[in-house]
């Protein structure tokens, strides 16, 4: 009896026992974009662990299955993310194109992608550790492309500083590396109780052992506000004198 049931089954659903998931949701046809846009909405909301196929079909109200056709399992979901954050780049500069002209041209347009991938960054901050995560698991040519045309437009412009390819090389690792290292250190969880209004017991100074921490606590206050858009530009251009002044 079990048998004929499966066998009815399966003929109701064509050549294969299982239904097929359809990608038409509640909101319509899905496109790579209207996935990839949920997921970073859904990662805003809740967090990195919140994001699995089942949880992102739920939320575009189809079947997990309908989504391997845009994203073929959870690391290229992730891989689409990190996609989506380089493409809101690209729009934001896009929208307010540099104006700068002139012989450091190139380091206001590095201060501008650095201000762009800032603001980005703080608009996603449950995202931003995949801008560390994936690229030490994806190869440089498997990157998405909006990540690669970064890339070319840094390198572009350090070339465009009059530097050598071996400082090319150099400047671009010590470019990323500080703008990323910057805003990591910015989204840092630093408060320890946000409903106390008491600073030290809000930043939870009181689990600090004074005798054996007591820089710590004396610098807590300062390293928990932000160093904002003018701390990366300091570091930018120190980071820049020091590439330019050995070229020269």
């Amino acid at each position: 009896m079990a048998k004929e049931q499966a066998k009815a089954r399966g003929k109701g659903a064509g050549a294969s026992p299982a239904r097929r998931a359809s990608d038409r949701g509640r909101y319509g046809r899905l496109s790579r974009e209207r996935v990839l846009a949920s997921a970073l909405e859904l990662v805003d909301r809740e967090g990195l662990s919140a994001l699995s196929m089942r949880r992102l079909g739920a939320e575009l109200g189809v079947e997990a299955m309908a989504l391997y056709r845009y994203a073929e399992g959870k690391d290229a979901l992730l891989d689409g993310l990190v996609e989506a954050l380089y493409l809101e780049l690209e729009e934001r500069l896009a929208a307010v194109p540099g104006t700068s002209a002139g012989k450091a041209a190139w380091r206001s347009e590095l201060h501008r992608i650095a201000t762009a991938t800032y603001d980005v960054c703080l608009s996603h901050p449950q995202a931003v550790p995949l801008l560390t995560t994936r690229m030490l698991a994806v190869p440089l040519a498997q990157r998405p492309l909006a990540v690669l045309k970064d890339h070319e437009r840094v390198l572009t412009l350090l070339s465009e500083a009059g530097l050598d390819e071996t400082r090319v090389t150099a400047a671009f690792r010590a470019y990323t590396a500080w703008l990323l290292g910057y805003v990591s250190a910015e989204l840092r969880l630093m408060v320890d109780n946000p409903e106390e209004p008491d600073p030290g017991f809000r930043l939870g100074l009181h689990r600090m052992p004074p005798h054996e921490l007591p820089r710590l606590r004396e610098t807590a206050p300062a390293l928990a506000a932000r160093g904002g858009p003018e701390g990366l530009a300091a570091g930018l251009d120190a980071l820049l004198d020091r590439f330019t002044a050995a070229a020269e």
